[in-house]
């Protein structure tokens, strides 16, 4: 039986039926695997977590105003220019095979401070508008979770409740990352882990590969 009643559209957010699986469905999609966490766990271990901060943090919160941009009317628009999802989301893989390939030919821990700098809270926010797994997550959250009726009201709760599920689930893989620092001393384990978390970005992009077979 689904948890999510059939007459969800004039249940209000603010019960149990609905706010659970919201909040599950936030826990799941923000902790599992994608870009973003490949990218934190990466620059935890390379840059520490104090310097991840301002990425963790563009993550979150950018993400978070992306599901709200996207419930008050990003989303007719699409509907209307499929065109320019469809540029969105190849741009964004494009982007992504970059980072990978950044992530990749990343140095050691001492070169990678000298040489590069952790993502700031503006380019993690932005970041989110290419990340096609954001994506994803945004519209779900908003099609399946957010009720019609008092459609404002619900999507302002919704958005409060992946902001608050989505910030710890994320900060999770900056803490793995931060933590692998004690026992990645050598140039080459370091190295083998930033072409693994590399490789696993090139992965996360499957979903536009099928689009493009198709």
């Amino acid at each position: 039986m689904s948890l999510i009643p059939a007459n969800w559209a004039d249940v209000p957010l603010t019960s149990l039926s609905l706010l659970g699986p919201l909040a599950l469905f936030a826990l799941v999609s923000s902790i599992t695997p994608g870009p973003n966490n490949v990218m934190l766990a990466t620059s935890g271990l390379n840059f520490g977590f104090r310097r991840t901060i301002p990425h963790l943090l563009g993550v979150s919160i950018g993400f978070t105003l992306m599901v709200f941009l996207v419930g008050v009317g990003l989303g007719s628009v699409f509907q209307q220019v499929p065109a320019l999802y469809t540029v969105l989301k190849y741009a964004g893989a494009a982007y992504l095979l970059y980072l990978a390939w950044k992530i990749a030919n990343a140095g050691e821990m001492k070169d990678g401070v000298s040489r590069a700098r952790p993502m700031t809270f503006l380019q993690a926010a932005a970041f989110q508008w290419v990340n096609p797994k954001a994506w994803v997550m945004a519209v779900g959250i908003i099609a399946t979770y957010t009720p019609q009726a008092s459609f404002f009201a619900n999507l302002v709760i919704a958005t409060v409740v992946c902001g608050l599920v989505n910030l710890p689930s994320v900060g999770v893989w900056v803490t793995f990352g931060t933590a692998l620092r004690r026992v990645l001393h050598k140039p080459a384990a370091i190295r083998a882990f930033n072409v693994g978390m590399a490789l696993l970005l090139v992965a996360s992009l499957y979903p536009v590969a099928l689009d493009l077979l198709r």
